[in-house]
C-alpha cells in the first residue's frame, strides 16, 4: 500500500498549497512529490536530529525544487523569517512543504506568514503543532511567536539570501 503524507512525522496540511511536517525520510519525499508538491523548504539545522545529508538531491531526484533555510533552534530571528516569506514566494501558487526537525519552528514560522503575508485569522493560522507547543516553548520562541515582526523588519533583511540547492 502506497504511503500518504499523513503518515510523515507531524503533518500538518495548514492550506490547500502549503503542507508541513517534522523531518520527512529519504524515501517520504517521493509521497510528497506524488501529492503534487513542487517544492520543498528546510528550516532545520543540517545537524539536527534525523537531517539527511543528501536531502537536496533526495528532493531534486522527486522532480521538486529544494530550498534549505537553516534556522537555529536555540536564535530565530526577523532575519530568518524575512528570508522563509521570500522562499515561500519563489512558489506562488504551487503546492510546497515546509518542513523542520519536529515542526516546530515550521509551526512558529507558518503562523508568522499566515497571519502577516496572507492575511489569515490567528486561529486559522495556528497549527495544531503550534497550538501543542506554545504551553511549553521556552522564552526565545514565546519572544518570536509575540513579537511583532514589521514590514521594516522584513525589508531589513530582504538583502539575506536564500540557499537554493
Amino acid at each position: 500500500m502506497a504511503m500518504t503524507t499523513s503518515e510523515i512525522y507531524n503533518f500538518v496540511q495548514l492550506t490547500p498549497r502549503i503542507g508541513t511536517s517534522g523531518q520527512p525520510t529519504a524515501g517520504q519525499f517521493a509521497t510528497i512529490a506524488a501529492a503534487g508538491y513542487k517544492g520543498v523548504i528546510n528550516l532545520a539545522m543540517p545537524d539536527s536530529e534525523n537531517a539527511l545529508a543528501d536531502e537536496g538531491s533526495k528532493v531534486s531526484e522527486q522532480g521538486m525544487t529544494y530550498v534549505h533555510l537553516p534556522v537555529p533552534f536555540d536564535a530565530p530571528t526577523a532575519a530568518h523569517l524575512a528570508q522563509f516569506s521570500k522562499a515561500i514566494a519563489m512558489f506562488d501558487g504551487q503546492k510546497v512543504w515546509v518542513h523542520c526537525a519536529m515542526n516546530l519552528r515550521v509551526s512558529a514560522f507558518m503562523y508568522h506568514y499566515l497571519t502577516q503575508t496572507e492575511g489569515l485569522e490567528e486561529s486559522a493560522a495556528r497549527s495544531p503543532v503550534l497550538a501543542k507547543w506554545e504551553p511549553h516553548m521556552d522564552a526565545v520562541w514565546q519572544q518570536f511567536l509575540r513579537a511583532p515582526i514589521s514590514a521594516a523588519a522584513s525589508a531589513a533583511a530582504s538583502s539575506s539570501s536564500v540557499e537554493n540547492v
